[in-house]
């Protein structure tokens, strides 16, 4: 119900905007209005961007939850297609995301109402029960024969290489 009131509510408050910000400045200011605050938002979507995936990496690096820099980087993302989808509304709540402070505290609120069921870094822990841990399983029986080397090596050579 909320996603419908939401789909239903933006574009009205859109169009009233172009409306209201129209009739005051005219429709070439407005549709310049639009076109920079789209070129804007893209270039500020880059910055953000690349802080957003090196915090990500040193998350990784250091061993530490990614799930902070994840949310930012994905708020990012939604704040380039708010910026990008022409409107004035929607260039406020794009632009609000693009600050740090405005992300942080979007984080807290969504982390009190989401719970991580596990997490684990390096080597699936579940690997061992997953396959047999049979130590017989996993011997291979074969043939072999052993091949007298050709020549006389030199004592202390492995006969792989030539001196």
């Amino acid at each position: 119900m909320w996603l419908f009131l939401i789909f239903l509510a933006v574009p009205l408050i859109e169009i009233a905007l172009f409306i209201q910000v129209g009739g005051l400045i005219g429709l070439w200011p407005t549709l310049g209005i639009v076109l920079l605050t789209a070129a804007i938002g893209t270039w500020l979507i880059r910055l953000q961007g690349a802080l957003a995936l090196s915090q990500l990496r040193n998350s990784f690096r250091e061993l530490r939850d990614p799930a902070e820099p994840l949310a930012h980087g994905a708020m990012i993302l939604f704040a380039g297609a708010l910026l990008l989808t022409p409107g004035f509304f929607t260039d406020a709540v794009g632009f609000a995301l693009l600050m740090p402070p405005v992300r942080a505290t979007a984080y807290r609120w969504l982390a009190k109402r989401i719970v991580v069921q596990g997490m684990s870094y390096g080597p699936d822990p579940y690997a061992r029960t997953r396959r047999n841990t049979d130590a017989q399983s996993e011997v291979i029986e074969g043939d072999f024969e052993e091949i007298a080397p050709q020549g006389n090596p030199r004592p202390g050579s492995s006969g792989w290489t030539r001196h």
